[in-house]
């Protein structure tokens, strides 16, 4: 579409369907790992030795520290929120719900991780180096069973962010299809 003849209304709708799409995009990069570790990771690691477990995981969670992930992680509730504030601008109505739902789904998730993950991870890391931990099977032991439970709260509610952000567009189509301005 040649933007210098687009109307002002026709540029927002546009760069509101774009912020919509990023966002339903990067909570589905973040409930992605989060599946990844629910489905994978730690089924994988499972029969794994607690030295070995214990490492990995401490890896893992070393190598995740990166801009790349971090920018992803704020990411995913940054844009929504952005989404949010657009919608709300033209008032809100059902796409603007959806929006927020998906933003609160999505924090609850940030919540989870943040009060309850990353507390574990951290414990892990302090545990020290997986050859001299004394007792590497309580270090698992107290690590193991707590982060896969909050693992999976993550990723159903990231998960449950995508949905409703996809609905939020769902919506936003429908309402263009009918030309209406409501979306």
């Amino acid at each position: 579409m040649d933007t210098s003849t687009a109307s002002p209304h026709r540029t927002g709708r546009d760069a509101l369907d774009a912020v919509l799409i990023t966002s339903t995009v990067l909570i589905g990069l973040i409930a992605g790992v989060y599946y990844c570790f629910t489905c994978a990771i730690m089924p994988a690691l499972a029969d794994a030795d607690d030295r070995v477990f214990i490492d990995f995981l401490q890896r893992v969670n070393d190598t995740i520290e990166n801009p790349v992930f971090f920018l992803s992680f704020l990411g995913a509730f940054l844009v929504p929120l952005a989404a949010a504030i657009m919608q709300r601008r033209r008032g809100g109505g059902p796409v603007g719900r959806w929006i927020v739902t998906a933003l609160v789904l999505y924090t609850l998730s940030i919540v989870t991780t943040v009060a309850f993950n990353i507390p574990l991870n951290e414990d892990l890391s302090d545990a020290g180096a997986p050859s001299a931990i004394a007792d590497p099977a309580a270090v698992r032991a107290d690590f193991e069973d707590p982060w896969i439970a909050w693992n999976i709260v993550r990723t159903l509610l990231a998960t449950a962010a995508i949905g409703a952000m996809s609905y939020a567009i769902l919506l936003r189509g429908r309402a263009r299809a009918g030309h209406t301005d409501g979306a």
